[in-house]
C-alpha cells in the first residue's frame, strides 16, 4: 500500500529515451485501457505520422518522378496495419505508393484497412520480384512494415521471410515502422546482418533496439501520447514543433 506522504521523489525512475518490449506493451494497455483509445484509433494515428515522417525524410519537392513512387511491404500483425494507413496516408500527399502484402491477416481491421486501399486504387503487388534490380529501378524508396516488436518472421510465413530477404539487398531507401523488421526489440541483435535502413519512425515510442540504429534519420511518432503518460514511463523526449505529428531524435 502507498504512504500517505506519496511516493519518495528520490525513487523516481531516471528518464529515458528507450522503452523495454515490456514497458512498451505496458504503454499500449494505457492508452486501450485507462484512456479509451481504439485499436483502429492508435493504428491510425500511427500509421498517420509515419507518412508524415516520410514526407519530412524525403519531400516531394525534392523528389523526382521515379523518386515518388513507394513501396510498402506490409505483414499480417499490427505493424502491417499501420504500413497499409501509411500508404493510404502517402497517396493523399501525393506520393505514388504500390503494397506488397503477401500474407493478409483475417482481422477485420486489416481488411477495412485493405478496402480503404482498394477503394483509393492504390495498387497490389501479387509477388515481389526476386531480381533486387527490378524493385531498385521501379521504385524510389521501400516502407517496411513486415514485422513489429516481438514477431519473428517464421510466425508471418515464408513469403514475408523472404521478402525481408530481398529488403536486405536494396540499394533505395529504406524506412522501418517502429523496429527494423526482424531486430530484437530489446537487444537489436540482427543488426548487423539484418535490415539496415534510412529512416527508423519509432512508435509512441522508441523501443530499445533502437539505440543501436545508426541511420539518417530517426523520428518518434507519438504526440498523441498523453503528458500524464510520458510522465509514468519517465519518457524523456523531444518536443514537437507546431503542429508536427513526429519529432526528430
Amino acid at each position: 500500500m502507498s504512504s500517505a506522504a506519496g511516493p519518495d521523489p528520490s525513487e523516481a525512475p531516471e528518464e529515458r529515451h528507450f522503452l523495454s518490449t515490456a514497458e512498451a506493451a505496458a504503454l499500449e494497455r494505457e492508452l486501450l485501457e485507462d484512456y479509451r483509445f481504439g485499436r483502429q484509433q492508435l493504428v491510425e494515428l500511427c500509421g498517420h505520422a509515419s507518412a508524415v515522417a516520410v514526407t519530412k525524410a524525403f519531400p516531394l519537392p525534392a523528389l523526382s518522378r521515379k523518386q515518388r513512387t513507394v513501396l510498402v511491404v506490409c505483414g499480417p500483425e499490427q505493424n502491417g496495419a499501420v504500413g497499409l494507413v501509411c500508404a493510404r496516408h502517402l497517396r493523399v500527399f501525393e506520393y505514388e505508393p504500390t503494397i506488397f502484402y503477401p500474407t493478409r491477416s483475417l482481422d477485420l481491421l486489416h481488411r477495412d484497412l485493405t478496402t480503404q486501399c482498394e477503394k483509393m486504387d492504390i495498387p497490389f503487388l501479387s509477388y515481389l520480384p526476386t531480381e533486387v534490380q527490378l524493385i531498385n529501378e521501379a521504385y524510389g524508396l521501400v516502407v517496411d512494415a513486415v514485422l513489429g516488436p516481438g514477431v519473428e518472421p517464421g510466425e508471418v510465413g515464408g513469403p514475408c521471410t523472404r521478402a525481408l530477404a530481398t529488403l536486405k539487398l536494396l540499394s533505395i531507401p529504406l524506412v522501418s515502422l517502429d523496429i527494423p523488421s526482424g531486430w530484437d526489440a530489446e537487444t537489436g541483435s540482427d543488426s548487423e546482418d539484418g535490415l539496415r535502413p534510412d529512416v527508423l519512425v519509432s512508435l509512441a515510442a522508441p523501443k530499445r533496439c533502437a539505440g543501436r540504429f545508426s541511420g539518417r534519420h530517426h523520428f518518434v511518432a507519438g504526440r498523441f501520447v498523453p503528458d500524464d503518460v510520458r510522465r509514468k514511463f519517465a519518457l524523456r523526449l523531444p518536443g514537437y514543433t507546431g503542429t508536427d505529428c513526429v519529432a526528430a531524435l
